[in-house]
């Protein structure tokens, strides 16, 4: 991940905004539930499609669902149920930020990952 040297809020931003992808992909990490956290001896760990969330933050505080897709690009994910609806009656899924959800279920079926996760312990 990239250092951010200044302590100006603008340039930290800045920063953030004009990161390459392979970078914004590190900030795409949430929260593990209290027992995936002892399990894994992790606080959080990235999100990927298939993984089970709660929402913590914003209108859809408690929802929980699946996420269906990840935008590395703004940072955020969708999740199945969170949605809203349009003036001419359509359903749109509404994005999250990633850091505003909190994992409750992991999809493992990279091997990979859980190495990864299983290597904290």
């Amino acid at each position: 991940m990239v250092r951010i040297a200044s302590k100006q809020p603008r340039k930290q931003r800045k920063a953030r905004y004009n990161a390459p992808l392979h970078t914004r992909g590190k900030y795409l990490n949430a929260i593990l539930s209290s027992d995936l956290n002892e399990k894994y001896g992790k606080k959080s760990c990235r999100i990927v499609v298939g993984d089970t969330v709660r929402v913590m933050r914003g209108d859809f505080r408690g929802e929980e669902g699946v996420i269906d897709g990840v935008d590395t690009e703004k940072g955020t994910v969708i999740v199945h149920g969170v949605s809203v609806t349009k003036v001419d009656g359509t359903e749109v899924p509404r994005p999250v930020y990633a850091s505003n959800v909190m994992i409750t279920k992991l999809k493992l079926e990279d091997k990979l990952r859980e190495e990864r996760l299983e290597a904290g312990n």
